[in-house]
C-alpha cells in the first residue's frame, strides 16, 4: 500500500457485535425500496483499510439501507476534488487531504475516521541501526520530496537530536518499498505498519525494524489517515442519506472488528486479486485498531485535528488556518 500523501502535498483525493446482530440483521438506518446511486471513491487501490466498506456491501446491508454503492479507485485529481464537485458522493482522504482542500476552496468535510490513531511508521532493514530517531543520521530516506513528509523527517530528526541536514533524501516513486531497501537505494521509508510492514514481517519473513509514528507524539502530531468524506453540499440537501451512510458503514467496521477473518473472506470475494494471506494478517491486526479509548468507530478529536493543523500551518505547509471545527463532524456517526 503505498501512501498516497507521499505523491505530494496537493489536492487531488469495543468489539462489539455487528451492530447488534447477526450478518442477515437490518442495517441501522431504515430500508429503502427504492435504490440510491452513490459512489464512493478510494484514496488507493483495496486494502484492509476499507475493509468494513467491501464486508458490508458483500453483505448487502448498503442496499438493504437504500444505497446502490459504487467503490472505485481514484483518478489522478484524487477523491477531494471528486467530492467536492459533486463528482461523487463519498471518498477516502486523509487529515493532510482535507485541510488544504479546504483552504484552497473545495468544501468537503471528514465525516468519519477509518483509524483514531496514526498507523504510519518508518521502516528499515534490521541491523541498520535505525530503531529511534537519532538512527536516521547519515541514512537515506526514500520518498516522493513531498513537503509534508520532509517536514516530518526534519523533525524526527531534531527530536534525535541530529542535524535533520544529515539524512539524505532519494525519490522512490512506484517501486517495491522492500525491493529498494534490500537493492540498497534507500535505507528508510515511510509505510503503513499494518501493511507494508506486515508484509515484509509476516509474508516475505524479513527482520524489519519501525520507527512508529505513535511513540513519537511527544515530536510529532497524530493525525487522521484515512477518513471518510462528503460534500458540505450533500449534508446540507441531505442529511439523512448522509447518516445512512456512515451507519451502515460503522456496522462493517464492527464486524471487521468482532470477526476480522469473516471480514476478510468477504473482502476477498469482492477483491479476488488480492494476496489473501497479507490481507488476513492485516485483518486481525487493524481489528484492534480501528478504534480507540472506547469511543465508537469513526470518532474525531478536536484537540487531534487543531493540533494537526496547526502542525502545518507552522511548518509552511498551508497557506492559512483552516477552521478545523468546520473541516470534520461526528453528526453522522451511529448514536
Amino acid at each position: 500500500m503505498k501512501r498516497s500523501i507521499l505523491v505530494g502535498f496537493v489536492v487531488a483525493l469495543l468489539v462489539a457485535a455487528a451492530c447488534g446482530g447477526s450478518d442477515g440483521d437490518n442495517a441501522e438506518a431504515s430500508t429503502s425500496s427504492e435504490s440510491r446511486d452513490a459512489t464512493l471513491v478510494l484514496n488507493w487501490t483495496p486494502n484492509t483499510h476499507h475493509i468494513g466498506v467491501y464486508a458490508a456491501q458483500q453483505l448487502g446491508w448498503y442496499r438493504d439501507a437504500g444505497i446502490d454503492l459504487h467503490i472505485i479507485e481514484p483518478t489522478a485529481d484524487g477523491a477531494e476534488k471528486a467530492v467536492g464537485t459533486g463528482a461523487a458522493e463519498f471518498g477516502v482522504s486523509m487529515a493532510e487531504g482535507v485541510l488544504p482542500a479546504r483552504a484552497g476552496g473545495i468544501p468537503i468535510v471528514s465525516i468519519g475516521t477509518i483509524l483514531p490513531v496514526n498507523d504510519s511508521a518508518l521502516m528499515s532493514l534490521a541491523g541498520e541501526g535505525i530503531t529511534t530517531p537519532a538512527g536516521l543520521a547519515g541514512k537515506t530516506y526514500g520518498g516522493y520530496s513531498g513537503p509534508l513528509e520532509t517536514e516530518l523527517i526534519d523533525r524526527l530528526a531534531e527530536c534525535g537530536g541530529i542535524d535533520p541536514a544529515s539524512v539524505k533524501h532519494t525519490d522512490v516513486g512506484n517501486v517495491d518499498y522492500l525491493a529498494g531497501l534490500e537493492a540498497n537505494r534507500f535505507d528508510v521509508v515511510w509505510i503503513f505498519a499494518g501493511w507494508d510492514a506486515l508484509r515484509a514481517s509476516d509474508i516475505e519473513h524479513k527482520d524489519v525494524d519501525l520507527i512508529r509514528f505513535d511513540d513519537q507524539f511527544d515530536c510529532i502530531p497524530n493525525w487522521y489517515t484515512p477518513l471518510f468524506i462528503t460534500s458540505e453540499k450533500l449534508i446540507d440537501r441531505d442529511p439523512a442519506f448522509v447518516r445512512t451512510f456512515m451507519a451502515v458503514t460503522a456496522r462493517g467496521y464492527q464486524l471487521a472488528i468482532a470477526d476480522p477473518q469473516h471480514a476478510a473472506d468477504l473482502m476477498l470475494k469482492a477483491v479476488p486479486e488480492m494476496d489473501e494471506a497479507l490481507l488476513r494478517a492485516s485483518a486481525d491486526y487493524y481489528a484492534s485498531r480501528f478504534v480507540a479509548n472506547g469511543e465508537p468507530f469513526g470518532t474525531q478529536d478536536q484537540a487531534t485535528w487543531s493540533k494537526f493543523e496547526r502542525f502545518l500551518v507552522d511548518a509552511g505547509l498551508l497557506e492559512k488556518s483552516v477552521d478545523v471545527d468546520a473541516a470534520y463532524t461526528n453528526d453522522f456517526l451511529p448514536k
